[in-house]
């Protein structure tokens, strides 16, 4: 029987509170368990921390890898930025000999593929931060006030466009490969969900947007 140990987490106090973004995780996994465990399966445990991705001591993953070492079974979670959004965390997890990962967002994905995926995830942070920046500084620069409400939309709305012009590039290191290798666009959606790769506006990806990366891509066109 393939054992689980599944943890999840939400990065407020609100959110966990309310059930948003949790009931997400939740279904991912199900999805998975359904789909694409081997049978037949157990849940051992379940876990959730509500905490930033960003902070290292989270007191429920620490128990979900101590019943996952001492069990052997599998960690489950639904997305790979569940885990951590920082590689520097993730790697020694995928080093560890007594610890097996699967993401259910990316049940075909190998340990090999996740680090991947955590890697170019965690670059695209480091981008979008940056551009961000720029654009504010470049804002500011033509006279834009960074106050009010007005001002803070116009700012808004220029680090958004920002990040749409360069979100092709961003992420050709992830798509183009996939679709070289002869992955659906649905796939090559699901593998940056899973490594927590956002669209341009922050949100999920889906096939048809995929789509469009990759027309920009071919002709050179990386404007939305």
């Amino acid at each position: 029987m393939q054992r689980y140990v599944t943890y999840f987490r939400v990065s407020t106090k609100e959110q966990g509170r309310s059930g948003l973004g949790l009931e997400a995780q939740e279904r991912d996994v199900k999805l998975f368990l359904e789909g694409f465990a081997d049978v037949p399966w157990e849940v051992m445990g379940t876990f959730t921390d509500v905490q930033s991705g960003t902070e290292d001591e989270r007191p429920e993953l620490g128990k979900a890898l101590a019943l996952v070492r001492q069990t052997g079974a599998t960690l489950l979670v639904a997305k790979l930025d569940r885990l951590s959004r920082k590689v520097s965390f993730i790697a020694p997890l995928m080093d560890d000999p007594k610890v097996r990962l699967r993401v259910a967002v990316m049940p075909h994905a190998d340990k090999f593929q996740l680090h991947i995926y955590a890697a170019l995830a965690e670059q695209e942070r480091e981008f979008i931060s940056a551009r961000t920046r720029a654009a504010l500084g470049q804002a500011k620069a033509r006279g834009v006030k960074l106050g009010g409400l007005r001002d803070k939309t116009d700012a808004r709305n220029v680090a958004v466009q920002a990040q749409a012009r360069a979100n092709a590039e961003r992420v050709a290191g992830i798509v183009q490969p996939l679709r070289s290798q002869g992955e659906t666009l649905r796939a090559i959606a699901d593998a940056l969900n899973g490594a927590g790769v956002s669209t341009a506006r922050g949100g999920t990806w889906s096939a048809s947007q995929v789509q469009r990366v990759l027309e920009r891509l071919a002709g050179g066109e990386v404007l939305p």
